[in-house]
């Protein structure tokens, strides 16, 4: 009885605000559009703030005082924040969910900001379980937050002791990422309503935050000291209940350099997250995205094909012109020793790694995996072999292989997508003379080729997709004898070795942060994939 009952409340809710209260919210808001538009003196003129910007602030002697501010509008250069909840509609819900929510696009052009959130809440949220909004929460949403963070903002943040964050947005989107990179003491935002493990799409009975009302109920008579909002009357109503206040305005939120924050300069490094989407879902990327999707597909599977059927030369050459951006830096390497390959060890971009090693250097290759699914090995162009993570089974048969050709393996164990290389393994190091490092580097513009909690079955058609993806191979060249076991190295010594020469290679930075630290940040689980 619990559903019906919600459907019924949500359908009277949709009657109400969408056919009663907001055509007149709309045909207002566009009457005083035109209006502007006829008198353009008027328009500009009430674009003023009331209070000094941003850029204005004395940053010193700031330790003792606390700060509040809204995420929306302060802390992030983002215009609108409907491409953070095309982020919870596609990744924590579905394509069909993210299509809706592109639909109602013009219609929430119209409709004022509170309504326009409660309409985009709804889309996002009605019927998303819980635990999928907390992995969007954890591992999507931080890497676009810290991407456009504003520095001024954040460098008078950072300036502060106490920081305490009001906005309109549901708490649940925003929580983890301000006390996680950004030391947040308190985020009061919109709650939600929940049955069970899902959410129900409406609001709780407190409905959509009201700043002011909340600051007050907060501090109590106390003034907070330093209050950051936008250059909207609403937000100029909450900051004036500081002891000093401040606006940003859109000419501080613009891309400038003295706005944007680059990756150095992150308050916390970002190493991994997780998503499909490589882009910012704005409105007209993410229409962007659903044009290009037929097409995509379809050339996703034209270039499996051509990987699978075709001979190296020409399957690298119909790649090149279907739009696959290849290049090869460095040579082929020939083993010295006829009764032993030759190891390849690769930093790890996507599962596709081997497959593109093998068609720039035209041979054949075998590829060791720990965790690969059944679908990925049917489809694999190469030969690949299945690890344990039985260190003496898996020794045993890397040797094996070794003595039958050359190998291919990526000591990471995992994929990384950011400018970082994982702790190397170092049982390679013990199984071969003959090693050479080689740089993967890939770039992708709309789909990620790689995830943590969805389906891996789909991470090479992801990348695929991609109108124009890259991938860069660069042979560095076969290990000195003298730097390898066989020259009295340790094992562990010459992983390491191995994994600064990758990093200064490819321009990264060296971690000791494993595959474990990996998915149990990002999924909750350590990684394998279990067979049915």
């Amino acid at each position: 009885m619990v559903f019906p009952m919600v459907f019924l409340k949500i359908m009277d809710w949709v009657v109400y605000q969408l056919l009663a209260n907001s055509c007149y919210r709309a045909a207002r808001k566009m009457r005083n559009y035109g209006f502007f538009l006829r008198n353009p003196s008027l328009r500009t003129s009430q674009q003023y703030p009331l209070f000094p910007s941003v850029t204005k602030c004395c940053l010193e002697g700031r330790g003792s005082h606390t700060l509040v501010c809204d995420i929306d509008g302060a802390l992030l250069r983002s215009q609108s924040f409907f491409p953070y909840f095309m982020l919870v509609a596609f990744e924590g819900g579905s394509i069909f969910r993210a299509f809706l929510l592109l639909l109602s696009w013009p219609f929430l052009w119209v409709l004022d900001s509170d309504l326009r959130f409660r309409v985009m809440i709804f889309i996002s949220f009605c019927g998303l379980r819980l635990k999928d909004m907390e992995s969007v929460g954890r591992s999507v949403l931080p890497k676009f937050y810290l991407e456009n963070l504003n520095l001024q903002v954040y460098e008078l943040w950072a300036s502060t002791g106490s920081r305490v964050v009001f906005t309109s947005v549901p708490r649940v989107m925003v929580e983890g990422f301000l006390k996680e990179y950004l030391s947040v003491n308190h985020v009061i935002g919109t709650e939600l309503q929940t049955v069970g493990q899902y959410f129900t799409g409406l609001l709780s009975g407190s409905g959509l935050l009201v700043k002011c009302s909340a600051l007050k109920e907060f501090f109590g008579e106390k003034k907070p000291d330093i209050g950051l909002g936008s250059s909207s009357l609403h937000d100029h109503h909450f900051i004036s209940l500081c002891k000093e206040s401040y606006v940003v305005t859109n000419e501080d939120s613009k891309s400038s350099a003295s706005s944007v924050m680059t990756r150095d300069q992150y308050p916390k490094p970002l190493v991994f997250h997780d998503g499909r989407l490589a882009f910012l879902p704005t409105p007209w990327a993410t229409l962007s995205m659903f044009l290009w999707l037929p097409l995509g597909i379809v050339l996703a599977i034209y270039r499996v094909c051509i990987g699978i059927f075709l001979p190296y030369k020409m399957a690298n050459l119909l790649g090149v012109w279907s739009g696959i951006d290849i290049r090869l830096k460095g040579n082929d390497i020939k083993s010295d020793n006829n009764r032993k390959g030759v190891l390849y060890v690769c930093s790890h971009r996507t599962l596709l790694d081997p497959v593109f090693l093998c068609t720039t250097l035209g041979k054949p290759l075998t590829a060791v995996t720990y965790s690969l699914s059944k679908t990925s090995e049917i489809i694999a162009p190469i030969r690949t072999v299945r690890l344990t993570r039985d260190r003496k089974k898996d020794g045993e048969t890397m040797q094996r292989l070794l003595s039958e050709g050359d190998l291919v393996v990526c000591p990471e164990g995992t994929t990384c997508r950011e400018p970082y290389l994982l702790r190397f393994s170092s049982l390679f190091a013990e199984l071969a003379d003959e090693i050479v490092p080689v740089a993967m580097y890939t770039h992708v513009t709309m789909f990620y080729g790689t995830t943590a909690s969805g389906l891996k079955c789909l991470d090479p058609i992801f990348f695929l997709m991609n109108p124009r993806p890259s991938y860069h191979v660069h042979v560095l060249g076969k290990l000195p004898k003298e730097l390898t076991c066989a020259g009295g190295r340790p094992s562990c010594e010459v992983a390491n070795y191995i994994q600064r020469q990758l990093a200064d290679a490819l321009g990264f930075e060296c971690t000791t942060l494993t595959r474990r630290d990996k998915y149990m940040m990002l999924a909750g689980n350590e990684g394998v994939v279990q067979n049915k």
